[in-house]
């Protein structure tokens, strides 16, 4: 084997498979970097079939995840597939080691903070048909499924028209136990929702400003002149980040 192809890193990498008495000649190759090279190594060491992996058109980062669930006996072939990044992998695999259907989400349309969500969401056992749709950004799941889990109509919000903080004023009053319908329109945008929502929780007459043509600004000062709290502060939205896609 002419070694001089190879850069220091690769043939390290040989040479360490030759060492331990590997079929180097699987990855010997200058088409896959030294990254890549580590990763069929390791695979071939730990007696996984590599063939599943051992294709450029995979990363390293990819390659990882496939040896992961190789390793550990999972049905890998939902998810060896280039067309998945390793943090939609990620995911699909998660799910497999909790059992849960992963073909509702293993579809390269999500992203990996959408594939969280649905997975999130079939962990705890919610109806995810109700937003397992490419078209929702993963905030909108997140304020859809956390309706679910918190037993809310969440019909009352799931237009596409609502962005996500719409969507978490609204169930912010459904959770409250407000009759959100004073509130629930795409007409009206999050900060302006917000007031609203407020009045009703404190029990403040919202129908003096619960109309489009007062913004946000104004809502507030009228909504303070009830409460004669004027240096109370204004709610502030947390948007939700995506979670649990580290590896």
């Amino acid at each position: 084997m002419n070694l001089e192809m190879f850069d220091d890193k690769q043939r390290q990498e040989i040479e360490a498979g030759q060492k331990s008495g590997v079929d180097v000649s699987i990855y010997a190759d200058p088409k896959y970097n030294w990254l890549q090279m580590q990763e069929l190594r390791e695979g071939l060491q730990s007696g996984v079939d590599v063939s599943v992996y051992a294709d450029p058109e995979f990363d390293a980062e990819q390659m990882g995840i496939i040896r992961d669930g190789l390793e550990d006996g999972l049905e890998i072939t939902l998810y060896a597939d280039p067309q998945y990044n390793y943090e939609q992998m990620e995911q699909i695999r998660h799910g497999l080691e909790t059992g849960v259907d992963v073909t509702i989400y293993a579809d390269p349309q999500y992203d990996a903070e959408q594939m969280w969500q649905l997975r999130e969401g079939l962990e705890y056992n919610v109806d995810v048909s109700i937003y397992a749709d490419p078209e929702y950004d993963c905030a909108q799941m997140e304020e859809i499924r956390t309706g679910l889990e918190n037993g809310v109509d969440v019909s009352l919000y799931t237009d596409q028209k609502y962005n996500w903080d719409q969507m978490q004023e609204i169930r912010n009053g459904l959770e409250s136990g407000l009759d959100v319908s004073v509130y629930a329109d795409p007409k009206y945008d999050a900060d302006q929702m917000s007031y609203i929502y407020l009045g009703l929780r404190d029990g403040v007459d919202v129908s003096v400003y619960a109309d489009p043509k007062f913004d946000a600004a104004q809502m507030r000062k009228i909504y303070y002149s009830f409460e004669n709290k004027q240096t109370r502060p204004a709610v502030q939205l947390n948007k939700p980040t995506g979670k649990g896609l580290e590896r």
